[in-house]
């Protein structure tokens, strides 16, 4: 048994200090990025937010809205094989580096994205895919993720989830262009309290980054964004990508059934107030719609809650990229890449002990 010692912070007990700057207006500020990945080679630009492959938020619909402001979208993993090969075709095909092939290391996984990969031709194929598991510490997952990376060369794998610089470096040293980053910080997930398994989201960046970054790889900083200004902390961290899930749910490009206040089916056309489920893939909800139901060896570490909906997803977007925007303009950063070196957190002051506050 080891106990460590040193302050872990989550994005919430810091903030970001302001520093002089020479902009003259957010307008002026670039939230893009352009990277080239170590792997497969591919260079991509663009806005390095994606939406999570859950799936209420990873859907087809939502990269319809977030491919025309420069983000990206993993689709979740329980499209068939049709849809996907229709998908890619057709909806992508002008935009295939803004949507990530979601899948697990299951063998069915393996082989529908293989039937995928064989149905489409080569220009219509998935550039970027997505390889995740609950935990990606598994010798298993790293050896699934080294034969993937030797069966298709030239796609970009993003892998995970890790909370670890050791198991970052080991993973971009598996084939991982890019690590997404974080064990339990999401609002659907209960892993911390269900297991007592993680990292404070932030700590868990900022370990990360500089473990990849080392080895020419990147990151995705995945769950615990909140509010807009989380997005440029986790930027600040050391954060390539940022993956968001419960921001982006219960908007109308999600693919939840909409309720009124009752839990009774009803239209968008409904004139009272509407909800939407959102809940977490490693749920009691989730395990059951796609898996027949929770293993009797396992336990749910995710939540399922009923959330107002909130119509399009473009006014949620617009508020935290502006919140993106003014985060820059507050410490002088003109390029996204810029925010890291320009960054310095400041503790937000806590009572420890709940006596203090008496």
């Amino acid at each position: 048994m080891q106990i460590e010692d040193q302050v872990s912070l989550d994005y919430d007990d810091v903030l970001i200090k302001p520093k002089r700057s020479i902009l003259k207006s957010r307008k002026q500020v670039d939230i893009t990025r352009e990277l080239k990945f170590r792997w497969s080679g591919q260079e991509w630009s663009g806005v390095p937010i994606i939406a999570a492959n859950m799936d209420s938020t990873g859907t087809m619909h939502m990269f319809g809205s977030l491919s025309g402001y420069g983000m990206m979208t993993a689709l979740h993993k329980f499209y068939n094989k049709e849809q996907l090969v229709s998908f890619f075709s057709d909806d992508a095909s002008e935009d295939l580096d803004r949507v990530f092939y979601s899948l697990g290391m299951r063998d069915d996984d393996w082989d529908k994205f293989a039937a995928v990969w064989a149905e489409l031709p080569q220009e219509f194929r998935p550039k970027m895919v997505c390889i995740d598991v609950p935990s990606a510490y598994l010798e298993t997952f790293v050896d699934f993720l080294r034969r993937f990376r030797d069966t298709y060369p030239s796609v970009t794998i993003m892998a995970g989830n890790v909370c670890t610089g050791e198991m970052t470096e080991a993973l971009v040293l598996a084939g991982a262009d890019i690590v997404k980053v974080g064990i339990g910080p999401g609002s659907g997930c209960l892993t911390r309290r269900v297991a007592g398994v993680g990292v404070p989201q932030l700590t868990a960046v900022i370990d990360c980054a500089d473990a990849a970054h080392g080895l020419k790889g990147w990151i995705c900083a995945d769950g615990g964004i909140v509010h807009p200004g989380d997005l440029g902390k986790a930027f600040g961290g050391g954060a390539d990508f940022i993956m968001m899930g419960g921001v982006l749910s219960g908007h109308h490009e999600c693919e939840g059934e909409l309720m009124d206040a009752d839990g009774n089916p009803v239209g968008f056309d409904h004139p009272g107030p509407k909800f939407m489920k959102f809940y977490g893939m490693s749920s009691d909800e989730a395990m059951k719609k796609h898996y027949g139901g929770k293993a009797d060896y396992r336990a749910s570490e995710g939540r399922s809650v009923t959330i107002p909906y909130k119509g399009m997803v473009r006014n949620t977007i617009e508020e935290y990229l502006g919140g993106l925007r003014s985060t820059m303009s507050y410490i002088g950063a003109e390029k996204l890449k810029e925010i890291g070196r320009r960054t310095t957190f400041v503790r937000v002051n806590r009572v420890l002990n709940t006596s203090l506050a008496k």
